[in-house]
């Protein structure tokens, strides 16, 4: 089983949005910092769009393997 860690630099992140528009799960918002952070990140399904299109280098996906 494989479980999805989004990890966010809050030093990086612009608060641009564009990972909350391209992520299909729809797990990021920008919260009231005014930077993204991660909702409901059981429902990440690792697809890697948030940070291919992150123009900071803010987010990672890290996966995880259960066994």
């Amino acid at each position: 089983m494989a479980k999805n860690k989004v990890i966010i630099n809050k030093n990086f992140c612009k608060g641009c949005g564009i990972c909350v528009s391209v992520c299909p799960a729809k797990i990021l918002r920008i919260g009231e910092d005014f930077k993204v952070e991660v909702e409901n990140e059981e429902k990440c399904m690792g697809c890697g769009m948030c940070e291919v299109f992150c123009p900071d280098f803010a987010i990672v996906i890290k996966k995880e393997v259960k066994v």
